[in-house]
């Protein structure tokens, strides 16, 4: 069930905390006008030629639409990462698609694993995906994922696929879903029902790890302090009222 208070963020403006929040302990990761407290992931500042703010929210630029240098390469673009780190929290944000997109929200994200894994970065040079569990963002009846059952939004993606309970809204309105990870614990929310559940360490979770894309990389599964970040896959999306409560 929606807690009572994300049940009143519905109805107050978006990127501001109730007084009943800020008693509990919530705070914002995006004023709604800036990108201060995330950067590029490998970097020390935000590729703005990928990540902007539109209308209060963060739009990730679609990479066709990317500002390029002088030798015709666009400008270099990669995931958004939060400049902190949260070990248990509650993390709650919107998030819309244009025609076709997907992206997605990770997190336990290591960033010098996921440098390790995708080579040293050098400013104009390589993009760093960020490697960590991701609450899926897609278009499900578009984009070529949307065939496969843990590729869907909402999903654990990779590994667990969201539960019939799905409520998913059109393409181009806002979905509010929500990430709960305490201890070995985690789970997805999307439009105030829980679609995903999984514990770190039990066999069932070991047996879709080994049978993930993720099974060749030591430690993937283990908990850690960890990073949020969006991912940039090259589409149109957009987030906001993007806030977290440590657990």
């Amino acid at each position: 069930m929606i807690s009572a208070i994300l049940l009143l963020s519905l109805f107050q403006s978006p990127n501001t905390l109730s007084p009943a929040e800020q008693k509990a302990g919530w705070r914002l990761l995006f004023d709604g006008k800036t990108l201060a407290g995330w950067r590029g992931i490998g970097y020390d500042t935000v590729p703005t030629a990928h990540w902007v703010v539109v209308n209060g929210a963060i739009k990730k630029v679609a990479s066709g639409d990317v500002p390029r240098v002088a030798d015709g390469r666009p400008l270099v673009g990669g995931d958004l990462m939060t400049v902190d780190s949260f070990a248990d929290f509650e993390l709650s944000f919107e998030w819309k698609v244009t025609p076709g997109a997907n992206s997605g929200v990770k997190y336990n994200v290591s960033e010098a694993m996921s440098i390790a894994q995708g080579g040293a970065g050098t400013q104009g040079g390589p993009t760093h995906s960020a490697l960590g569990f991701e609450y899926q963002v897609l278009d499900d009846d578009r984009h070529e994922d949307g065939k496969l059952p843990t590729h869907r939004s909402a999903a654990l993606y990779d590994l667990i696929a969201p539960s019939d309970k799905k409520r998913l809204h059109p393409v181009g309105e806002w979905n509010r879903s929500r990430i709960v990870f305490r201890g070995n614990h985690g789970e997805h929310w999307l439009n105030g029902q829980k679609v995903v559940e999984f514990d770190l360490g039990t066999a069932r979770m070991d047996s879709l790890l080994a049978a993930s894309k993720y099974k060749t990389i030591p430690g993937f599964g283990q908990k850690r302090r960890g990073h949020i970040v969006l991912q940039d896959h090259g589409d149109e999306v957009y987030f906001r009222d993007i806030k977290v409560r440590p657990l």
